[in-house]
């Protein structure tokens, strides 16, 4: 992850598991990123109320994909158990955003190499007080967006698994997929694997 990648808010894009699998499977099959959205926005794929937002959210995991530029996660998503394909999704969804990204190894990563998994509140408030303090964008959010960050973060941590529910204080143990292992080691970004517990 580049230092100077601009931080960007995750308040309208969350962890779009169900989205991610769907942009996957037209992605395998060989679709444009035009025909990818014209067939998403035309057929409702994602179930959302207005085009606006489909086309919007079906970019979204387009880009997410494009960063990585791997057709090996591309098919672990669209293929993948469940479990393999959400710890895909998490791994491009930090590839993706600067704010995901620290959070996942200095925050998750950290805990883990510490072997401390309690996790709550604090951590979350400490993280974003110092994101704050250091940079400037980050500083000029609403307490509402960092509020809305802040959430997007816990959700993902639950549906990737490493918390059983949003009250949950202590942080699961991680079994990467060795193939999901093996390309991530691959990757311009490999240190990604602390944030799964490997060190």
């Amino acid at each position: 992850m580049n230092i100077n990648t601009p931080y960007r808010t995750i308040t309208r894009e969350q962890f779009l598991f169900n989205e991610m699998r769907i942009v996957a499977s037209l992605l395998s099959e060989g679709k444009s990123e035009k025909e990818i959205v014209e067939e998403i926005a035309t057929n409702n794929l994602f179930q959302y109320p207005t085009e606006r937002m489909i086309k919007n959210i079906a970019q979204v995991c387009l880009n997410r994909f494009k960063e990585a530029d791997s057709k090996e996660l591309v098919e672990l998503v669209a293929k993948g158990s469940s479990d393999t394909a959400k710890q895909a999704c998490l791994f491009l969804m930090m590839n993706y955003y600067r704010l995901v990204w620290e959070f996942m190894i200095n925050v998750v990563g950290e805990k883990y190499r510490t072997k401390n998994t309690s996790f709550g509140k604090v951590d979350l408030n400490s993280f974003f007080t110092q994101l704050q303090e250091q940079n400037e964008t980050v500083a000029s959010w609403s307490d509402s967006t960092v509020n809305k960050c802040k959430q997007v973060l816990k959700k993902s941590l639950v549906e990737a698994g490493y918390l059983d529910n949003a009250r949950s204080h202590e942080l699961n143990h991680i079994l990467l997929d060795p193939e999901l292992k093996d390309i991530i080691e691959h990757t311009q970004n490999p240190n990604a694997l602390i944030a799964f517990g490997c060190m």
